[in-house]
């Protein structure tokens, strides 16, 4: 991150792709498995992949929500570093 300064702070990623992917992946799988436990039934090839692919691509979005909220968290974080700098500067 940077403020216009010289400086930049590289800070590390929040979310491995990779590991959240095969994550999805198997909570997808694991979702459908359980429905079909639970139904007693089997779903056929074209309604399974069909369930992974909605089911994935929530949890893809929830990923994107986290990503933009840890955004907004890491601002919040420099906001308030500023400010007891600031404060600690100025007051003492």
């Amino acid at each position: 991150m940077t403020d216009g300064s010289e400086k930049t702070i590289n800070l590390k990623k929040a979310f491995d792709q990779n590991i959240v992917g095969e994550n999805i992946l198997e909570i997808a799988e694991f979702a459908v498995e359980k429905y079909e436990f639970r139904h007693d039934s089997t779903l056929s090839d074209e309604v399974r992949e069909a369930a992974l692919k909605e089911a994935a691509q929530a949890l893809w979005k929830m990923v994107e929500e986290l990503r933009l909220r840890r955004k907004q968290i890491l601002k919040r974080m420099f906001d308030l570093a500023d400010a007891a700098v600031k404060g600690a500067v100025e007051d003492g």
